[in-house]
């Protein structure tokens, strides 16, 4: 039997076992192997920290958040954190390619989504070229992932320029929780082989500490007429942790992860990545009603991309060719919260971010200056005060100074009133702000040619976003918890592409664009049976950019903008008898439009259906085999129709897992 063909049956027989709903398993099977549930209660009641930058239960959180723990990405069977991510309700997710992701929140997903701020354990992972995330250079050994908060929705006032949008923090488990040995490995049609191996032990009694291992292989997707396009990669990564209880007052740690990637890409060549980060944190425990904490990084990127040769319709103006990038960050960051009598909780900070970047252009494309050292200051302030056992007022703001815009001011007011001990409805008003990055001030396309078709501006500013929102959460009864959220983001300034009067070219980046976004995030819980849960989401976005009066943009206000307007997600898992796990994963998007070719285009709308069987065999071994993207044998998710518009295929694999 081919490949192929062992691929279908597991694949057949996957879906036959998705038509048995499934759930939400609860608390860890490493020591006893037990599957046991989370109650509703307790999935009200995780804590997060991204929200106020301190610890406090999703119900007590006036914003739109959700969290994927460590055993929904278990269950799921994500290998990366694109797939894991799926798991949000309130994001928009598609795969471009074998290793490339599309992710926001409430809009704005295109190629160089700019408006949704990423950290790992606290540390901005963005890049300063433009402004988003290469989630193919982000990774992340996933049994140490401890949960990933997701806030949609503005977050300026606390964490500054670019959380425009939403906000996602991902979080890792201390060294303490992850002592043992704890190995893995598999393959299929996708990935192709990944293995992965980690290690905690004890220094001290108050001193844990880990180090773990990993690789991954990701063979090609497809192309419409089946050959491949050449996006097939491997990265490997590895890193540390140690934690520290210094005193009964003290809490110390450090870690670092080291990663080196090979991506294939679809218009030739493949591009090299590696990089490394060192992370330090201090928090110290003043009183019951007071902490601090200090943290600070060192996070260096180093990429190799292969660039195309720029035509212009059928000239050819530079040829292919390397665009070399490396860009290294400093980063400290401090933060007090204290009680200030019995009705205001107050948190203030103050921060400073250095960064070093390095460009050697390509041909085809580049940045002027190759080299800039950019500083970022900023302080936040915000106070919380309780007007009434069961209403509370939240006013804070942030201020930040650039170098491209200087001063920026970012702030939240927001309320909540406790309906009930589980029931709660929220309102806020925020400003935020998305500063240039260097493709908006200084890109050069091409380079090496007599002209110029494309260049940053020194005149682009910020974009800026006035977001009103409304929200509900609560336990509507003793097996069902709801949450909606509602908002209506008014947005000034927004990129767009100007010509120049005289000669047209070259093209240049302006804020010429402004306009609205309105919509709704639903999630539900629902607890069926003791052994079986459901879950269900809906995305509604509305989008209304337009150029503004006077002003002009090539694209029409078409170019910033490529997100579905309904999506739904429902998600099932059951707990069998003799420890076996089912799980399903069912999702509609709605089609999307998207302006990166000559004219309009669609990606048409899809379902698609994931599932994983897993077989807890004893306390230290587990069996799993996962199936992705069951209902089409290939569908695209993202890029303009075309024959080089790559689909994404049906894919399986099986995982072993041995803990001890």
């Amino acid at each position: 039997m081919s490949a192929r063909s062992r691929a279908g049956v597991l694949c057949a027989s996957l879906f036959y076992a998705a038509l048995v709903p499934v759930a939400h398993a609860g608390d860890d099977a490493e020591s006893t192997g037990a599957l046991k549930q989370m109650s509703l209660e307790q999935l009200m009641d995780v804590q997060v920290t991204s929200v106020a930058r301190r610890p406090e239960s999703v119900l007590q959180s006036p914003a739109a958040v959700q969290v994927i723990t460590r055993e929904d990405i278990r269950r799921s069977g994500a290998t990366t954190l694109g797939e894991a991510l799926r798991l949000a309700d309130n994001l928009q997710v598609a795969q471009k390619n074998s290793h490339g992701w599309a992710i926001s929140a409430r809009g704005f997903n295109t190629a160089l989504a700019n408006k949704l701020l990423v950290m790992i354990d606290g540390r901005t992972v963005y890049t300063p070229l433009f402004s988003g995330v290469f989630w193919d250079y982000q990774d992340y050994f996933m049994e140490d992932v401890d949960r990933i908060e997701v806030i949609s929705g503005p977050g300026g006032t606390l964490w500054g320029a670019n959380a425009v949008n939403g906000i996602i923090n991902i979080i890792t488990r201390s060294a303490a929780q992850t002592q043992g040995l704890y190995a893995e490995g598999g393959g299929g049609t996708r990935p192709v082989g990944l293995t992965g191996a980690r290690y905690g032990g004890t220094l001290a009694p108050d001193v844990h500490f880990r180090v773990y291992g990993k690789y991954a292989d990701y063979d090609d997707e497809v192309l419409p007429d089946g050959r491949g396009p050449g996006d097939g990669w491997h990265h490997a990564q590895a890193g540390f942790r140690l934690d520290s209880t210094a005193s009964t007052r003290d809490d110390l740690s450090l870690h670092g992860d080291f990663y080196e990637g090979h991506q294939g890409l679809d218009t030739g060549g493949a591009a090299q990545v590696s990089g490394g980060n060192i992370v330090g944190r201090w928090r110290r425990e003043l009183s019951e009603q007071s902490d601090l904490s200090l943290q600070t990084y060192v996070d260096r990127t180093h990429l190799v991309d292969p660039i195309p040769a720029f035509m212009l319709n059928t000239l050819r103006l530079a040829p292919p060719g390397d665009l070399h990038d490396d860009l290294t960050t400093y980063d400290i960051d401090f933060q007090h919260q204290l009680a200030l009598g019995k009705r205001h909780r107050l948190i203030w900070g103050a921060g400073f971010r250095y960064t070093h970047d390095v460009v050697e252009n390509s041909p085809a494309l580049g940045f002027s200056p190759d080299t800039l050292n950019q500083n970022l200051f900023s302080a936040f302030v915000q106070d919380e005060v309780r007007l009434a056992p069961q209403l509370s007022l939240i006013v804070g703001s942030k201020i930040e100074h650039n170098d491209y815009t200087g001063f920026e001011i970012e702030p939240n007011v927001r309320m909540q009133w406790t309906l009930a001990p589980n029931q709660s409805v929220w309102s806020a008003i925020s400003r935020a702000a998305r500063t240039p990055s260097r493709i908006d001030r200084d890109l050069v396309e091409p380079t090496t040619a007599p002209i110029t078709v494309l260049k940053g501006s020194s005149q682009y500013g910020s974009e800026y976003v006035t977001a009103y929102e409304l929200g509900y959460k609560g336990q509507l009864a003793s097996n069902l918890t709801a949450s909606v959220s509602t908002y209506y983001n008014d947005y000034r300034k927004v990129r767009s592409t100007s010509i120049t009067p005289a000669t047209i070219i070259p093209l240049f980046f302006a804020n010429n664009l402004a306009g609205h976004t309105a919509g709704a995030e639903l999630t539900a819980n629902w607890q069926i049976l003791e052994f079986w849960s459901a879950h269900a989401g809906y995305n509604f976005l509305q989008e209304h950019i337009r150029v503004q009066p006077g002003q002009f943009d090539l694209n029409n206000a078409l170019n910033e903008t490529a997100d579905p307007r309904h999506q739904v997600s429902l998600r099932s898992a059951i707990n069998l008898p003799a420890h076996v796990q089912l799980d399903a994963a069912l999702r509609w998007v709605d089609t999307l439009h998207t302006n990166s070719g000559p004219v309009l285009g669609d990606v048409p709308a899809y379902f698609e259906l994931d599932t994983r069987v897993g077989w807890q065999v004893s306390s230290a071994v587990e069996l799993a085999v996962v199936g992705q993207n069951l209902l089409h044998g290939r569908h695209p998710e993202y890029g303009f129709p075309s024959p080089a518009r790559i689909e994404i295929e049906r894919s399986v694999y099986a995982k072993i897992a041995w803990r001890n």
